[in-house]
């Protein structure tokens, strides 16, 4: 797969060190901004099990 993506990209390998970080980041950042937040009322890391008596 990475063998494809690197063959794919245009120009020299300074230029695809660049392209390839710049969609690594918007990969990112999509995950961040749009994917995790859709998913986070399914994911169980917020349900405390741990209660305080008192």
């Amino acid at each position: 797969m990475y063998g494809a993506l690197w063959r794919a990209l245009p120009g020299p390998v300074w230029l695809r060190v660049i392209i390839l970080l710049a969609l690594a980041f918007a990969v990112v950042a999509a995950l961040f901004l749009w994917v995790f937040p859709v998913i986070e009322p399914y994911m169980p890391f917020n349900d405390q099990t741990v209660t305080q008596d008192g």
